[in-house]
């Protein structure tokens, strides 16, 4: 399935305040707001983008001949390394997963087609889901399902997931699935996996340490008047979003390093941007999307 991208002109409308200026896509994806936003700016203007995975850089570099563009391999946690003396006027989040990867089997993204339990992002770091399952202890998979996925039913997942594990190491996508159907059966549209395969996913990449570091670096990279454009698809990444530009709500860890004025260095343009019936009616994974704006003062 081609990539859809969502709230793609109502980004790029918040995003772009000079058409000559000098922007960042820190999730390219297969490079849907990479596109229109080079077409939207001068000749003068510059796109970089950044993402984790290795196929997404490949289809940028093999796609996207454009001399005001470049892109890099890199997790948008170390942007302060990447870019140590630039400055950008708008920088652009789209935290959702992109759906080349979802309908990858290979990728081990989904429980709809069979494939390696993987589920990486960045394929040449890291562990695999496979590996994190079959060798973790029943809590912490409890744990991990519960928390990044609202599950329920962790405790008897986790408890069938190690009960499954004693006869072999599970393995692909259908196999976790179907141990998830042994404890929970479907009930509506929403298939059993669906929460789960998200936690695990979540955790495999580690999204919200990475999502927490990236915000802390976005002060040094912003200019003054310079815009952030969040598109986060799940109430854990927009909690954080949200926290972080109010920090007296819920303070980051203590191993990140952060403004602890933010929210007086950033003004709230948009709070919280959802898609139009529309827009879900063409595109059904954009329900979930909410998309906030700040610009930096």
């Amino acid at each position: 399935m081609l990539h859809v991208p969502v709230l793609l002109e109502e980004s790029l409308d918040f995003l772009i305040t000079d058409l000559s200026g000098t922007y960042l896509d820190l999730t390219f994806g297969r490079g849907s707001h990479s596109q229109q936003l080079l077409n939207r700016i001068s000749s003068q203007g510059r796109l970089h983008a950044v993402d984790r995975d290795l196929e997404a850089v490949s289809f940028g570099k093999e796609n996207i001949t454009d001399p005001r563009f470049s892109i890099y391999h890199s997790n948008y946690s170390e942007i302060d390394a990447l870019f140590p003396k630039q400055k950008f006027d708008g920088i652009l989040f789209d935290l959702g997963t992109c759906s080349t990867q979802l309908d990858d089997s290979y990728r081990g993204f989904s429980f709809q087609s069979d494939g390696p339990l993987d589920m990486r992002m960045d394929k040449s770091s890291g562990f695999s889901a496979a590996e994190w399952l079959n060798s973790a202890p029943e809590n912490e998979i409890s744990d991990i399902l519960y928390h990044y996925g609202d599950e329920r039913s962790s405790r008897k997942i986790a408890r069938a997931i190690m009960e499954f594990r004693t006869k072999k190491p599970l393995q692909t996508t259908i196999e976790l699935s179907k141990v998830i159907e042994t404890v929970l059966k479907r009930t509506g549209k929403t298939h059993p996996a669906t929460k789960s395969f998200q936690a695990i996913r979540i955790h495999v990449n580690q999204e919200l340490h990475h999502l927490r570091m990236g915000l802390s670096k976005l002060h040094n990279i912003l200019k003054v008047n310079g815009v952030v454009v969040i598109i986060s698809f799940h109430s854990l990444e927009d909690r954080i979003v949200k926290n972080f530009f109010k920090p007296e709500i819920e303070q980051m860890p203590k191993d990140i390093p952060i403004n602890t004025s933010v929210s007086e260095t950033y003004r709230c343009i948009k709070k919280k941007i959802k898609p139009s019936t529309h827009e879900i009616k063409m595109n059904p994974r954009s329900r979930s999307a909410v998309m906030r704006v700040f610009e930096k003062l």
